[in-house]
């Protein structure tokens, strides 16, 4: 049995989805390949995705490209907590994503794609 850790994406417009019907799941890494609090970058059907695992085991799939800094470095970034939402500072100019929505915290017209995650029996798998 399957445990969801993700309900919605966003489109490319920004407005969030429900998890899309089509797309292939792709199998990443064992959960015990993240440590908890931090992330790591697959890279699943020619993009890269920042994968996060965070304390309490729940897991986060965003893009990995961060726009403000024209780099991909989101999966290096720091998790943390602002006004009770999980999101990631990029290391580079420290612009906060939500990892649920992909919005960025300091302008909401910047958003990065997030993708639907899932844990099966210890093994993360991303939808693409």
């Amino acid at each position: 049995m399957s445990q969801i850790q993700q309900t919605a994406s966003s489109d490319s417009t920004g407005n969030l989805t429900a998890l899309p019907t089509a797309g292939a799941w792709h199998a990443v890494c064992a959960l015990d390949d993240i440590w908890p609090n931090t992330g790591v970058c697959a890279l699943v059907d020619g993009r890269q995705i920042a994968i996060f695992r965070l304390q309490d085991d729940l897991l986060y799939a965003i893009d990995n490209y961060d726009p403000h800094s024209d780099a991909n470095v989101i999966s290096r970034g720091i998790v943390g907590d602002l006004g009770g939402e999980r999101v990631v500072a990029s290391p580079i100019y420290k612009h906060h994503y939500q990892l649920s929505t992909g919005i960025c915290v300091e302008d909401a017209d910047i958003r990065l794609h997030t993708y639907p995650v899932e844990l099966r029996d210890s093994a993360v798998w991303v939808q693409v």
